[in-house]
């Protein structure tokens, strides 16, 4: 049944002068400029719909509801005024001192807050590494533990979990056309190997079925220890990649398997934990640097800050096995201030700067801070309830297929006890209800259809006595999960939506005692509402157009 949708106070868009070019003398561009400099082509914004790739502007839209959050989320309105001011606080400097000096300061205070936020700040020798994104990260973790003199296997789930661009960067290869630091790339060019990369190979091992349910964890795992034990008997290194979460929210391989590997195999086996949606606590945080893995977190996905920050967490027995010199494909694609201090082998690294990172940061921060301010069970109640309205609306309508998402297992290493162990990606397939069998899943195409149509005003195009969606909900614009292609359905190669909870959502629902919980669950269940209606509409195909 429709969802009687509550309407939220909205705080409004920055303002007009905020988002125009700035002409302050400094040379600097405008806020909205520097959000979209400083990533690879992904970021760019279209010249048509003024949108990046991931569907999203560099200045807020708070009447577009964001449950998109495992792709992307446009910056807030508190986020966009932090970096807006941390761009006059640039501006004011650059009269006084050359940029480098400036970029290096200003990261070392974002590097330092990151850390205090994740409760690990008095971890001795921990550092931190930031790239303009989670791809990055892949490749600068790859490249450490790769040797141009011994061969080097990675381990990871399936590419269709993780991102688009990551089995390039973990193969020293470009993603993109264009580079985060501005290095072109020919589009007819056949070798996009990056100079000077150490050559890895890459094994993936699925984590669902050909109809995208799960394989069982145990099933992953034997995989997992298969190809790591046959590797290292071989005399080669392993990259272990542990995904906490995939784009659908699993776990995998188990934190369990992942653990007891790298003990039973000490000096052969270096783990990167994939936690770039950045769905964990600061217990989860600090479990896995104790055990000296890796950690890649991104401030664009949960945490809602704009696309493009990440920081690699290398704590120090794993800085202490890989600060050899870096390889080539390493030092045309980072900042020396982008590395911390101590860390020698950097220091032939460029001084250049790349103040889009510094402000998508400092978005992200804004954004982290607030969150870090909810008390652990506020955020745990709100997110027990959140995840059983929308399952059970996604279990009792036919238009939907619920994936199922495994229990969020990281024992022994974290207990079950915090928020993180509950479920905040949804993920689900569209349905026709009461067609056909054969015809009753969408295809991708129609997916991806549905996806784009979700963010646009369809109330011109409801006819009230056929529909079964009110035009008020019809208006609303959601920002849902992109499409992630998940198997085949009665023959129907399908992909699937996700409706996500983020850190920017729980602190609107806990704010003033809670009392826009129940409105942000509305919206959620609205939105699955229009999803419906559209999965059974009969013009997917057609054109919308927004009132």
């Amino acid at each position: 049944m429709p969802v009687e949708v509550e309407k939220m106070a909205l705080l409004p868009h920055p303002s007009a002068s905020a988002r125009r070019s700035t002409d302050d003398g400094s040379g600097l561009a405008s806020t909205e400029q520097l959000l979209v400099a400083g990533g690879d082509g992904r970021i760019a914004l279209n010249p048509a719909s003024a949108l990046n790739q991931y569907g999203c502007q560099p200045f807020p839209d708070p009447e577009r509801m964001a449950f998109g959050s495992s792709t992307a989320s446009d910056i807030s309105v508190a986020g966009f005024f932090a970096a807006d001011q941390l761009r006059r606080k640039l501006a004011l400097a650059a009269g006084t001192e050359p940029r480098e000096i400036t970029y290096t300061r200003e990261l070392n205070r974002i590097r330092q807050a990151l850390l205090h936020l994740c409760a690990v700040s008095d971890l001795p020798g921990l550092e931190t590494i930031f790239a303009a994104s989670g791809t990055d990260l892949h490749l600068i973790a790859a490249q450490l533990v790769g040797s141009a003199s011994r061969p080097t296997l990675v381990v990871m789930v399936d590419t269709a979990e993780t991102g688009s661009g990551i089995l390039a960067a973990l193969t020293g290869r470009h993603c993109s056309l264009r580079a985060a630091l501005g290095e072109g790339l020919s589009a007819d060019t056949t070798d996009t190997r990056l100079a000077g990369s150490n050559t890895l190979e890459v094994v993936t091992v699925p984590i669902r079925f050909a109809d995208g349910t799960p394989r069982p964890a145990a099933m992953v795992d034997a995989q997992v220890e298969s190809l790591v034990s046959t590797a290292t008997a071989k005399g080669w290194r392993v990259l272990l990649v542990l995904v906490d979460h995939s784009k659908t929210g699993v776990i995998a391989p188990s934190p369990a398997c992942v653990a007891a590997l790298r003990q039973r195999m000490q000096g052969k086996v270096e783990v990167l934990v994939d936690a770039c949606q950045f769905r964990i606590a600061p217990s989860t945080v600090r479990a896995y640097l104790a055990q000296d893995f890796m950690l890649a977190l991104t401030g664009s996905k949960f945490v809602t800050g704009p696309s493009f920050s990440g920081a690699l967490l290398i704590p120090a027995g794993a800085a202490r096995q890989l600060s050899h010199p870096l390889p080539g494909a390493i030092r045309t694609n980072a900042l020396r201030a982008d590395w911390p201090q101590s860390w020698s082998a950097a220091r032939h690294l460029g001084h250049a700067t790349n103040y889009g990172l510094l402000l998508r940061w400092e978005a992200a921060l804004e954004e982290l801070r607030a969150f870090r301010a909810v008390p652990d069970a506020s955020i745990t109640s709100f997110l027990q309830t959140f995840a059983g309205a929308v399952e059970e609306r996604l279990l009792s309508d036919p238009a939907f297929a619920l994936l199922p998402v495994p229990q969020l297992d990281r024992r022994p290493l974290v207990e079950a006890c915090g928020w993180d162990h509950i479920q905040t990606v949804f993920s689900f397939v569209l349905k026709r209800p009461g067609a056909l069998a054969a015809k009753a899943y969408l295809t991708r195409d129609e997916t991806m259809r549905v996806y784009q149509m979700m963010q646009l005003d369809q109330s011109g195009h409801l006819n009230l006595d056929r529909a079964s969606l009110n035009r008020e909900i019809a208006r609303l614009r959601f920002q849902l999960g992109q499409p992630v292609i998940c198997g085949h359905r009665d023959g129907v190669p399908v992909s699937a939506l996700r409706l996500c909870a983020s850190a920017r959502m729980i602190v609107e629902a806990t704010a003033q005692g809670g009392r826009n919980a129940a409105a942000i669950i509305a919206h959620a269940l609205a939105a699955l509402d229009k999803a419906a209606w559209l999965a059974q509409s009969g013009w997917i195909g057609g054109e919308t157009h927004s009132s």
